[in-house]
């Protein structure tokens, strides 16, 4: 799995003009929004590894500014969104190759794992919606932005 991080004070995805699902603003705290992508070979091992390293990602600042703390201690939320072409491969010409990217059905489900992990580690979790055509909105605060991958590619 691969996911994209950011942490952010509001972000929002939107479908058709229609928000879906939305975090922070109006004064509640910091949050992360999560793009994530699901390769062939994602199991169930990816997707603890996944949701362990979002919830505890300490890049939240401490009482003495330094990021210290992770998205649970803040109290703050997660906007997950699936993004399948993370798994994108431009190494031969310019059009990105997907081929390691996992099959739909399979990729919804171990998204939908990724999202009741997280809400398990008590985080509120709002979702895209998998295979539309998406429009984020987002206020990146740092800016902080950190790349994930459970199989250690980066």
């Amino acid at each position: 799995m691969r996911a994209v991080v950011q942490r952010v004070s509001e972000a929002s995805v939107a479908v058709d003009g229609q928000v879906v699902g939305a975090i922070g603003g109006a004064g509640r705290p910091f949050g992360l929004c999560v793009l994530l992508s699901v390769g062939q070979d994602d199991g169930d091992a990816d997707v603890t590894a996944m949701v362990d390293k979002v919830a505890g990602l300490r890049i939240f600042p401490d009482a003495g500014g330094r990021m210290n703390v992770d998205v649970v201690q803040t109290g703050g939320e997660v906007l997950l969104i699936s993004q399948f072409t993370l798994h994108g491969d431009v190494r031969r010409g310019k059009r990105p190759a997907f081929i390691t990217a996992m099959e739909p059905v399979e990729a919804r489900r171990r998204v939908e794992q990724v999202a009741v992990g997280l809400r398990t580690a008590g985080l509120r979790v709002a979702e895209g919606v998998f295979a539309a055509d998406m429009a984020v909105s987002l206020c990146n605060q740092g800016p902080v932005t950190i790349l994930l991958d459970t199989k250690k590619v980066f």
